[in-house]
């Protein structure tokens, strides 16, 4: 932490009155929100080479004046930088509504993702100039050898697991000949390779783009095809077509570009990145444990189906007779189970939420949990002294705890929860979710789901995943030991 203080007072000539750790990502990085005179998201990363990458990219993409937060400061040894902060809302948390919806993307969506799509060839083709390949994370080319890489981890990391019965040589005969044709493709750019939701702030209803260390250079279709087919994004086929021809008419300004040959290209790109991705939630999923990747399998297995039945993959018989085969019961049960179910054991996801923004949608595919209103108590929100607090914060808490009606309402929660986490664990159950929602998402309803995983985690020992879903604060109380519970009363 002192790092990331000094180099805050080096750029802004005071201490930062407040320093607060952001969720994580999918890396090992770290970030922190530093307040004061200004604020500024501190990152601590591990790898000086990708902090590098990201410095060099994040300058090069600043001189073309394309939408990427300023780097303020970094530290002699290149593992802590200070950057701009650029809100904490992203495209993803604009989006939710329409994906818990089941994908039902109003006008203003549709809007507002073709506004991020149209930045993309900027960054792809005028970020392509004058790039220094040398400072890129290895490798820096898409080529041959790069999409075996990713071939080869869809192959090991997730099709391994489904028992999936194949011809080995047959099939990477069939790997090497779409690693051939992938790498054939054209216009050739920047690829962002994480373009994604959840990597564009908007700063002010701005577009602002983050994460992009990872890039390299080969075919645009790469990053068109990661987007608009994420699964768990559940864009209908109509939005997708509406955005491909929005981003082919951005890129007729930038380059020379033969729509139909780039569409077709697109599908096979979209293929190879549906068994990326898969590759990942293997690795992820069934290896590491951890469900949010394990979710997102079902959905990802859904998207597969429909690209196959487009036929792109007929020029791929032992592919194409494989991933058949995987996407058949029982070969895909492994594959479709939750983190529960992948190790037995009860996991319970808490959320706090505001009611203006819906009611957290259950993943899990159990029907949901319980839901609990926490506007009686009395709201610090409608102080100015608590404003830009939240529920984790100590004078909120004591504003809760002083005025004797936050505890007898907790109270009657934990008993009616225990009761319910020690039947589950008794049954076998893998799955529970409590939800607290108030006004805001802020004060209440923080202090409140806080609490209740804290509570459920010290008592039971149980895996919790808690999500402040306003706060963008996501937090996970591992499984441990832990004496018995004694049975509910």
């Amino acid at each position: 932490m002192q790092p990331l203080r000094e180099l805050y007072r080096n750029a802004f000539g005071t201490e930062p009155e407040r320093i607060e750790k952001m969720a994580g990502a999918g890396s090992n990085r770290q970030y922190y929100l530093l307040q004061g005179r200004q604020a500024a998201v501190g990152t601590v990363g591990t790898s000086r080479h990708e902090n590098e990458c990201f410095l060099y990219l994040a300058r090069h993409f600043h001189t073309l004046e394309l939408p990427v937060p300023r780097v303020y400061a970094v530290s002699d040894d290149g593992l802590c930088y200070l950057q701009q902060y650029v809100g904490g809302s992203s495209l993803h948390d604009a989006l939710r509504h329409a994906r818990e919806s089941g994908g039902r993307y109003e006008q203003h969506d549709h809007e507002l993702i073709e506004r991020v799509i149209r930045y993309l060839p900027h960054f792809q083709v005028r970020g392509a100039e004058g790039l220094d390949r040398a400072r890129l994370l290895p490798p820096a080319t898409f080529d041959r050898r790069a999409a075996m890489f990713d071939l080869n981890y869809f192959k090991y990391c997730f099709l391994r697991t489904t028992d999936t019965e194949y011809d080995e040589c047959a099939l990477q005969d069939d790997m090497d000949k779409l690693a051939e044709d992938l790498t054939q493709y054209g216009p050739q750019g920047f690829l962002y390779r994480d373009f994604q939701a959840r990597n564009v702030m908007l700063d002010g209803g701005a577009p602002c783009f983050i994460d992009f260390q990872g890039g390299k250079t080969g075919p645009l279709q790469y990053d068109l095809a990661a987007f608009l087919w994420q699964a768990s994004a559940r864009y209908p086929q109509e939005l997708r077509d509406a955005m491909v021809a929005a981003y082919l008419d951005e890129l007729d300004g930038l380059a020379d570009v033969d729509h139909e040959t780039f569409r077709r290209d697109l599908r096979l790109m979209v293929l190879f990145r549906q068994l990326q991705v898969l590759g990942a939630y293997g690795l992820r999923g069934h290896f590491e444990r951890k469900k949010h990747f394990l979710d997102s399998i079902p959905p990802a297995l859904d998207s597969l189906r429909e690209t196959l039945d487009t036929g792109v993959c007929a020029p791929y018989p032992a592919l194409l007779r494989t991933l058949r085969r995987m996407l058949e019961k029982p070969a895909a049960a492994r594959a479709t189970q939750d983190a529960g179910q992948a190790d037995g054991q009860l996991t319970v996801r808490v959320f706090s939420f505001s009611y203006k923004k819906g009611i957290p949608a259950d993943e899990s595919g159990n029907g949901g949990g319980y839901v609990f209103d926490c506007r009686a108590p009395h709201n610090p929100g409608r102080y100015d002294a608590y404003k830009t607090l939240t529920g984790l914060d100590e004078p909120v808490v004591r504003f809760l705890e002083e005025g004797g009606e936050v505890q007898p309402f907790l109270e009657s929660i934990y008993k009616m929860a225990d009761f319910h986490v020690q039947r589950y664990m008794e049954r076998g159950f893998t799955d529970l979710m409590f939800s607290f929602g108030c006004t805001g998402g802020q004060h209440r309803s923080v202090y409140c789901a806080q609490h209740l995983a804290e509570h459920l985690s010290g008592k039971f020992g149980i895996t919790v995943l808690l999500e402040h879903r306003e706060q963008g604060i996501r937090q996970t109380f591992p499984r441990r030991e832990a004496p018995p519970a004694a049975p509910a009363q």
